[in-house]
């Protein structure tokens, strides 16, 4: 089962670290994320840039605003996701709480809903009819 591991940081506490601590946490990032990979559970995942370049959209009567930044007011941002391959909710919460961000923000785990397979089985089931 696929699960997203979204990881929330303070952007505060990270630009209080200094530059050698930064450098140091993203190595562990690589070096954790490498890990992922050799064991099978990485399926994709990216650092976000800052909220700063956020762009959120509003729909309100048929129209789209957008406005820039974030759409709510947090101590916490969204910093960075991975798309990991769990057999479990355990399993998955044990792959989290590994990811180094964990120790410095919080680490949501979630579990993906697989709407293509849902849409393609929908669609298959309609043409059994």
């Amino acid at each position: 089962m696929k699960y997203v591991c979204l990881g929330y940081m303070d952007p505060k506490k990270w630009e209080a670290v200094s530059a050698s601590e930064r450098n140091a946490f993203v190595d562990e990032c690589f070096a954790y994320d490498d890990v992922l990979r050799k064991n099978g559970h990485f399926v994709g995942g990216e650092a976000l840039q800052g909220p700063q370049n956020a762009t959120t959209l509003r729909f309100q009567n048929g129209k789209v605003f957008v406005t820039d930044g974030l759409f709510a007011e947090t101590k916490e941002q969204l910093a960075g996701f991975y798309m990991i391959e769990a057999k479990d909710l355990n399993e998955a919460i044990q792959i989290g709480s590994k990811i180094p961000p964990a120790r410095v923000g919080s680490i949501e785990v979630r579990p993906i809903r697989p709407i293509r397979e849902t849409v393609a089985q929908a669609e298959a089931t309609k043409a059994k009819r």
